[in-house]
């Protein structure tokens, strides 16, 4: 039985290629499944199974009751029996007991086998589900199984199946069965019937992949892959950059007479692939890109809405290699660079600064000083159209018109919008930073004033305030904001910024008052030899006379230490500053402070400091004594 079990179970191991104690758990919960369906069990008892390696069976264990006399053997065991698995198990208890029935295995071997087979394939589905789904953006090889017009079907690792949708082919490739192909494993993703796995050869990563396999300067990560862009069996261009001192990118991935990139582009079906250096300059970048054609010129635009736009000046001779088949070569540029790439060839450029100096208000400055220019040039182009020669110093001089124009134009807006950041910062700079973390909420203004400009991005009153004096219009165009309401809001802020700059006039410290002679400092010092006196504390107005008992509240903490002294200490109280009505604003009267009347004494017995404060509340004349 041992024999027949292991060479049973072995197999299963090599056919399934699964380990061992999935295999086991599948047996062993389809054997537990087997014996509830034989004898009837109930759904809340508690079954298991464990395979005897020993002799090769199963063994059945079942949750039962100690009793003194077993009525039904599926749910009760006797308490002798029950002790033989537990020593300290006492009547009424519940205990695991061997329940196999004594012809477990032929009535298992019936009812077990579809059970047995079912785990054994949603184990086998797991493991593959897992195990590719570790390898997702890497090149699986496979064997074509089946081949339509709409997919094309691989046998993989594991016994797994792969697809290769159309869309994910190399357009003109043609694949028969048993033929071996290498694939970007691109999704895997777990259906009813499996894990489905998706497969694509026409994937820019999978050029990425074939690099990174032929190149060893890329896996070692001393030339990296800046960006690809790819038309599968078309064309694809590769912008790459050496991340160690002394290599050559490009070198590198060509290779020795082209050896490299050769295998790759026998690879992807003879797809053309061109490897330019990436560089951080984007004139030079895009002018490479573009590569085979020659170019002249690029002039970036960065300040247009939309897209970043990019125009190239090329020969006339090479704009046809610069645009490419159907575009395909500015296209794939593009998509490289992250730029709008506008091709022109030196008589259209030409022609096209012509007419905007002759009618667009933004070129009047470089008008004034390139208009004289234009009649030469005007006859270069007729001559052109004519079809008469035109000499080489001839185009070039209407590539430095162009240069000259399209170049002055964009150093202008450069100029222009450097002006702006400036302008700008100086507003910024007239702004305290208090106000940009001040809710806009907290300025009195109407709820629905707050509620809309909320809406319209302003979050804080430094928010506000920098729009207002950058441009007003903006904050009109606000919807329910009108001129009335511009005129609460302008009062609100200048209200809250003169509550803002006459805050730190407060907060400035006076001059420590003189002891007050009718207190003996060295008395009092002497409770606390070892304590340095405190720091003055802030002063509010004037010293009041000499016996005066009143001190501010913010100093009424500093009374509950004995051991702390202030001013008050020695006699000398601080009063509020009369204010003039005119110089006071309602905020600042309702910040006065409340005065509180004390009396401090030594006890020379007790060596402590008595302080004596008088409330307003309470029996009148009542004294509050604290040490």
């Amino acid at each position: 039985m041992k024999k027949e079990f292991n060479l049973a179970f072995n197999e299963v191991l090599d056919s399934k290629q699964l380990p061992p104690e999935i295999v086991i758990e599948a047996i062993e919960s389809a054997m537990a499944s087997a014996y509830r369906k034989s004898v009837n069990a109930s759904s809340a008892q508690e079954v298991t199974a464990k395979i005897d390696t020993e002799k090769g069976g199963v063994v059945i264990f079942a949750e039962k009751e100690v009793v003194e006399e077993v009525q039904d053997d599926r749910t009760e065991v006797t308490l002798e029996v029950a002790r033989t698995y537990n020593a300290e198990i006492q009547l009424g208890d519940m205990v695991m007991a061997e329940s196999t029935p004594k012809d477990f295995g032929r009535v298992a071997a019936q009812t077990a086998r579809q059970v047995i087979q079912q785990r054994l394939r949603e184990a086998d589905r797991e493991a593959q589900f897992q195990h590719f789904g570790s390898q997702v953006g890497e090149i699986i090889n496979g064997i074509v199984q089946a081949t339509n017009p709409k997919q094309l079907t691989l046998a993989l690792e594991k016994k797994a199946e792969g697809i290769m949708p159309q869309k994910e082919m190399i357009r003109g490739e043609r694949f028969r069965v048993h033929d071996r192909v290498r694939a970007l494993l691109a999704e895997v993703k777990m259906s009813p019937r499996g894990p489905q796995i998706i497969l694509s050869r026409s994937h820019k990563n999978f050029l990425r992949r074939l690099l990174e396999d032929e190149v060893p300067e890329i896996y070692n990560g001393q030339v990296e892959i800046r960006s690809i862009s790819r038309e599968p069996g078309q064309r694809s261009k590769v912008a790459v950059s050496a991340v160690q001192p002394g290599i050559d990118p490009v070198g590198a991935c060509v290779g020795v007479r082209g050896v490299r990139i050769q295998a790759i582009v026998r690879e992807l079906n003879d797809e053309k692939i061109d490897v330019i250096e990436w560089n951080a300059n984007p004139n030079e970048y895009i002018a490479k890109a573009l590569s085979p054609a020659r170019v002249l010129g690029v002039f970036l635009d960065r300040f247009i809405k939309g897209a970043k736009t990019a125009t190239v000046v090329v020969p006339e001779d090479q704009l046809s290699l610069a645009i490419g088949r159907d575009g395909q070569n500015a296209r794939l540029a593009a998509k490289l660079t992250g730029w709008r790439i506008d091709i022109k060839s030196v008589p259209e450029a030409t022609a096209d600064a012509i007419y905007k100096l002759q009618n667009d208000p933004e070129y009047a400055e470089i008008a004034a000083i390139e208009m004289a220019n234009v009649p030469v040039l005007e006859a270069i182009l007729a001559r052109k159209t004519e079809g008469r020669p035109v000499q080489p110093e001839e185009f070039a001089l209407l590539g430095q018109f162009v240069s000259r124009v399209e170049g002055g134009l964009l150093d202008r807006r450069e100029a222009d919008q450097q002006a702006v950041l400036e302008e700008r910062t100086k507003i910024r700079a007239t702004i305290p930073d208090a106000a940009f973390h001040v809710p806009l909420d907290e300025l009195d203004v109407p709820l629905r004033f707050t509620i809309e400009l909320g809406g319209a991005g302003y979050s804080t009153i430094g928010d506000l305030l920098y729009q207002l004096r950058l441009n007003r219009d903006d904050i009109l165009a606000v919807n329910g904001i009108g001129p009335k309401a511009m005129e609460l809001i302008d009062a609100a802020l200048a209200a809250w910024l003169d509550q803002l700059a006459n805050q730190p006039a407060a907060e400035e410290t006076a001059p420590q008052a003189e002891p007050d002679p009718a207190i003996d400092p060295a008395l009092a010092l002497s409770a606390t030899p070892e304590v340095e006196p405190a720091p003055a504390v802030e002063a509010v107005g004037a010293a009041a006379p000499a016996g005066a008992d009143e001190i501010p509240e913010d100093d009424e903490k500093r009374m509950d230490d004995p051991f702390v002294f202030t001013p008050a200490d020695f006699g000398v109280v601080e009063t509020e500053e009369e204010v003039d009505g005119d110089g006071e604003t309602a905020e600042q009267k309702k910040k006065k402070k409340k005065k509180r009347f004390v009396e401090i004494e030594y006890d020379p017995e007790r060596d402590v400091t008595i302080v004596k404060r008088q409330r307003k509340r309470g029996p009148q004349g009542s004294w509050e004594v604290e040490e």
